[in-house]
């Protein structure tokens, strides 16, 4: 793994080239998307049947594109048991996690007579995608149905791709009932995010579109968001881990690693103020990848955006570090949460040599969907406050306008807005 000092014009670099991983940078398929997008929008189920034919080798139609009862239940007899019960827990533990992120609406009252507030809703339907085949990942299924049920959507609708014989992926399914979804549309692809932005005879148009995919996916989602809500356009996966030289380099070799598995455009970068460990790290992840079974694609990964970045102190490191704004973050220092006081951007950070990144994706609770590509300078994990809404609540007495009428009537011919001016003047005219 190439080891490399860290300079403005290393990160400069590095910060270049992790940017061309984004969705954004993929504009050559946004045609073949949007006309994908057109055609479902004007012909419907017709066009989304077509497109499962094309892409997936299914014909799918309107009696067998939901997912039964009975097909769930053969899922659960394919998978082992011992790994259900391990869905359940971890099920558990998000929507433990999350029902702490559950909002109250408020109101306050002054004694003029003014009520002021914000009422908290949930959306009425919300649509989570799922890659299906290799892809297939049930922790997502748990990670974007739960927070989404936990914050009262009315109903949840899932859509993933079918392989040649018309079936779902049984771990996808489990999960999805473990979760709670109430219905499930056998399609994948842009087609299928572009019939749940804008409905078909058969699947309902939703109010929010979650859950990861591939490029086409990333650039349908990006394409319909203002018809519909979306939680990101998701780039690949990314670790960063900070390290100084107590930590265990075999250790930091497996947490990157971890990462690097997930395709080739997935970034694992170390940053730590210790040559010595980089050294050791970079020989544990050459030992490691020799022996784990998806080492072409490690390999490629660690070749384009595989990086340990080696700094003067600590200090330098974490200053790196907001500048990636790296999906994962973990730090294993000598001392990791005053380290974590000086982090300002991640997705979500793992304190000590025994929070691995993993601990994450499966079982702690937090959310796994989390802002990528740097976004999480301005994004946050997905959760709860993805699926509600707010209104303000504005109620005032004819005391307490009588009190700011002036004010507001300047304010708008300060604009040149006289009818709004004019919208309040009317409460005070003569005899009024």
């Amino acid at each position: 793994m190439r080891i490399v000092a860290l300079t403005e014009e290393t990160k400069k670099n590095l910060l270049q080239d992790l940017l061309k991983r984004s969705p954004s940078s993929y504009g050559q398929y946004e045609g073949i998307v949007n006309d994908i997008i057109a055609n479902v929008r004007e012909k419907k189920d017709s066009a989304v049947f077509d497109y499962t034919k094309q892409f997936d080798h299914c014909d799918i139609n309107a009696d067998n594109i939901v997912v039964t009862k009975e097909e769930i239940q053969e899922a659960y007899t394919r998978l082992d048991a011992d790994f259900i019960e391990t869905m359940k827990k971890s099920a558990a533990n998000v929507r433990d996690f999350h029902e702490k992120q559950l909002r109250q609406s408020f109101f306050t009252t002054k004694p003029d007579g003014s009520i002021l507030g914000q009422r908290i809703k949930p959306l009425s339907r919300a649509g989570v995608y799922v890659p299906g085949g290799k892809a297939a990942y049930p922790s997502s299924v748990l990670m974007n149905v739960i927070p989404a049920k936990v914050a009262g959507v009315s109903e949840v609708v899932m859509t993933t791709p079918p392989g040649q014989d018309g079936k779902v992926n049984p771990g996808t399914l489990v999960a999805a009932d473990i979760a709670g979804v109430d219905k499930i549309y056998k399609v994948g692809g842009a087609q299928a995010i572009a019939a749940l932005a804008f409905g078909t005879e058969t699947i309902p148009k939703v109010d929010k579109i979650t859950g990861p995919g591939n490029i086409f996916v990333a650039l349908a989602k990006k394409a319909v968001f203002g018809y519909v809500s979306i939680d990101s356009v998701a780039g690949p996966s990314e670790i960063l881990v900070l390290a100084d030289e107590t930590a265990n380099p075999r250790y930091v070799a497996a947490d990157l690693l971890s990462q690097a598995e997930h395709d080739e455009l997935a970034s694992a970068i170390l940053i730590t103020d210790s040559m010595e460990l980089a050294e050791k790290v970079s020989r544990e992840v050459d030992a490691f990848t020799a022996t784990l079974s998806r080492k072409e694609i490690i390999e490629k990964s660690l070749e384009n955006y595989g990086y340990i970045l080696v700094t003067e102190d600590m200090n330098q490191a974490v200053e790196a570090a907001n500048d990636i704004a790296s999906e994962h973050m973990e730090i294993l220092t000598k001392d990791p949460f005053q380290t974590m006081t000086k982090v300002k951007n991640a997705g979500a950070i793992f304190l000590g040599e025994y929070s691995s990144e993993p601990l994450g994706d499966y079982f702690a609770g937090p959310n796994h969907i989390l802002p990528t590509n740097g976004t999480a300078k301005f994004f946050s994990p997905l959760g709860v406050d993805d699926f509600i809404k707010k209104s303000s609540i504005i109620c005032y007495s004819r005391e307490a306008l009588l009190r700011d009428h002036i004010d507001i009537e300047r304010f708008a011919k300060n604009e040149g807005l006289t009818a709004h001016a004019n919208s309040v003047a009317v409460r005070f005219e003569s005899g009024v």
